[in-house]
């Protein structure tokens, strides 16, 4: 329908925000995964886009099942995407298997975005998703393709054994994370007592100690997921590597605080808080 005007002008192209690729498995109850990472990717003023790994059947209550898509589905759809559109910072979260950890660390090698690498070993309701013989995959490829690696405490100790039960034991967990090829660790010690959630970036050689109050809410479903996705945002939108963490500190910190109840189990943090 035109006015007696005429019809509207048309409108010029905006510029595209910055793009941010997560590679990761789906969750079918929307508070993690690739779910979890689209929502904080928009939240964030970015263009979010993804690579599915695996879809899992998944609630407040635990994972219900896990199914890998195969190397030639993550494939394409990642050329699909990078040959195309093109990424400025890349996220991986969930892989689950030995091939898919190969197939992933083999298309990073050829991206020069910034990379964070989320190592996704058990889910918030302590379900497996990394198979055991893919831990020395991603210590052996995927780790030395990160520019940041974002491990929690259980996380540290299946990739290399060092058990953090104080803040004083994070130096050596990110030593332990450090030998293994990324440029940076981002320690989470979000689960250690004591009155605020205290994490540790370093690149071994500089310290960032990043430390926010200690929130009570229970439900915490995706904080792994949207810290790391945040950090990626960051980078993408071409801030250093030490400020990017403090900014995603800052944001998983809000959306924690947020968090509501769903189902019957663990509710997600809200992505959308700021909004």
């Amino acid at each position: 329908m035109t006015s007696a005007a005429g019809p509207a002008a048309p409108r010029p192209d905006s510029a595209a925000p910055p793009r941010v690729l997560t590679v990761a498995g789906s969750d079918s109850g929307g508070g993690a995964g690739i779910q979890a990472d689209l929502k904080t990717m928009l939240a964030l003023g970015t263009h979010g886009m993804s690579v599915l790994t695996a879809v899992t059947a998944q609630n407040s209550l635990g994972v219900q099942g896990a199914w890998p898509l195969p190397g030639e589905a993550i494939r394409a759809q990642f050329r699909s995407v990078v040959d195309d559109i093109g990424v400025q910072a890349v996220k991986t979260g969930m892989l689950g298997t030995a091939a898919t950890v190969e197939t992933v660390a083999e298309l990073l090698a050829g991206v020069a975005a910034p990379v964070v690498v989320d190592p996704v070993g058990v889910s918030k309701h302590g379900d497996r998703l990394l198979a055991a013989d893919a831990v020395h995959a991603v210590r052996s490829v995927l780790l030395p393709a990160a520019t940041v690696v974002t491990p929690n405490l259980d996380e540290v100790a299946q990739l290399t054994g060092v058990r953090v039960t104080a803040e004083s034991d994070l130096r050596a967990a990110a030593e332990a994370v450090l030998a293994y090829g990324p440029r940076w660790a981002l320690i989470k010690g979000g689960h250690l007592p004591g009155g605020d959630a205290v994490d540790l970036l370093t690149d071994g050689s500089t310290e960032h100690w990043l430390r926010a109050p200690r929130n009570p809410n229970r439900h915490t479903h995706g904080t792994g997921c949207t810290l790391a996705s945040a950090l990626a945002c960051g980078l993408a939108r071409g801030a250093e590597l030490p400020a990017a963490a403090r900014a995603a500190k800052e944001y998983v910190t809000g959306a924690l605080a947020a968090g509501f109840p769903l189902g019957a189990g663990i509710g997600p943090v809200h992505h959308g808080y700021r909004i």
